[in-house]
């Protein structure tokens, strides 16, 4: 078969190209790293990796996503943290100021500690988690939480809690609202709350004119709690003190069954109804009452604040009634510190708990990321030992070529020609 010079030059020049063009796409590999310059080198690995790529960005977007969660989660729980202690410090003072053996001038001191306590207490519940935000302002970040009015502490946030996508299928609260933290804590026992007549400014004369104290009471059955209000009436005549319970909703008196006009009252005997139990201790006057109301939602500013007005009250010496009231009060302040106590040591659980998924879930996360990767690395890395040896027989190829087509061009006639 004849073959033309211009086809042996255009095999030729076609066959350096093609041999050039496979040097350069094995140095490029070397070069980058990657085995997978494009999607046509392999379509079926390319297609995986795009999937792991886009896999792992999501799992690192997850990783920021936990930090921020983190850091609202532990400024909030820091923040309850020096807010347990201060509730701690108060109730230490509040033990004191109920002995007897303090004076007024005593508890007027002890007093105007507290309201730099309570002051205190106000500023940790508007405390920002370093950017501005109001960590307790539920999703009002921007809006300061708490306000000192002439009415007392008013909550300006609303409930919301800011939720972290933390993973694919889950979200967490990085906050907490204030409203449920500081402003909705059970007062009494958390179901009644069983007290002396109130009124809404402290007076140095009690309402009621004997030495009766009301216990914070128990729920001895809760199918029988009603939920409804009572008042415990006293009746002293001919040396005998007597009381009834009436049932104020339905207006039906409760103690002692009808028709009887009342009960024998003994100091510190248990009184039972309607599945709740109580005790008075003391000697209550004829015309006392005391009521057993639901509990309803109190502030931690509002017992703070009572306390404060509790201890501001001079005790009228030698009138057991002054000091009947007293020592409810601080009976009242007591128990509702507790609460108050309980409520933050609940949440800061719950925030532990939320810290420890995080933790669980950033260390799932980093796993996750490293697979993604080392499965990356398989599908798109150059093997560089292969691909060295590919470069050497590539370029003995290409100068094999070379050589060879100097050779043939040769073979001209033209060059036998004399």
């Amino acid at each position: 078969m004849r073959i033309s010079s211009s086809t042996i030059y255009d095999v030729n020049v076609a066959t350096l190209n093609q041999q050039q063009s496979k040097m350069l796409y094995t140095q490029q590999q070397i070069s980058t790293g990657r085995r997978l310059l494009t999607a046509a080198d392999d379509p079926a690995a390319a297609a995986r990796a795009l999937e792991l790529m886009q896999s792992d960005s999501a799992t690192t977007q997850y990783a920021k996503n936990i930090d921020a969660t983190q850091h609202l989660l532990a400024s909030s729980e820091g923040t309850l943290q020096t807010v347990t202690t201060l509730l701690q410090d108060v109730h230490t003072t509040a033990v004191n100021a109920a002995s007897m053996t303090l004076t007024n001038v005593d508890r007027k001191m002890l007093a105007d500690g507290l309201q730099g306590r309570l002051d205190e207490l106000i500023s940790l519940a508007n405390t920002t988690d370093g950017i501005g935000n109001y960590l307790f302002s539920g999703f009002q970040g921007k809006t300061q939480p708490f306000t000192n009015t002439a009415t007392g502490v008013q909550y300006m946030g609303d409930d919301g809690q800011r939720l972290g996508q933390v993973s694919a299928n889950r979200q967490l609260a990085g906050s907490d609202s204030g409203a449920d933290i500081f402003m909705r804590i059970k007062n009494g026992n958390g179901t009644f709350i069983a007290q002396a007549p109130q009124v809404t400014v402290p007076q140095i004369t009690p309402l009621n004119t004997g030495s009766g104290i009301i216990s914070q009471g128990i729920v001895t059955n809760p199918a029988m709690v009603t939920g409804n209000n009572y008042r415990v009436d006293f009746t002293v005549a001919a040396g005998v003190t007597t009381y009834t319970v009436t049932d104020t909703t339905t207006l039906t008196q409760v103690l002692p069954p009808l028709p009887a006009t009342g009960v024998p009252f003994v100091s510190g005997q248990a009184i039972s109804f309607d599945g709740i139990q109580f005790d008075i201790q003391g000697a209550p006057a004829n015309g006392d009452q005391f009521t057993i109301t639901p509990s309803a939602n109190e502030s931690v500013f509002k017992t703070i604040s009572d306390l404060i007005n509790t201890l501001n009250t001079p005790i009228i010496a030698g009138n057991a009634a002054s000091s009947a009231q007293f020592t409810g009060n601080m009976n009242h302040a007591l128990n509702s510190l507790d609460r108050s106590l309980d409520k933050v040591l609940t949440v800061r659980a719950s925030m532990g708990s939320r810290l420890s998924e995080l933790d669980t879930l950033k260390s799932t996360g980093a796993d996750l990321s490293l697979q993604y990767n080392q499965a990356l690395s398989l599908l798109q890395d150059v093997d560089y030992n292969k691909a060295i040896t590919d470069l050497s027989q590539q370029k003995t190829t290409l100068e094999a070529a070379q050589k060879s087509f100097l050779q043939v061009q040769n073979l001209s006639i033209f060059n036998f020609m004399p």
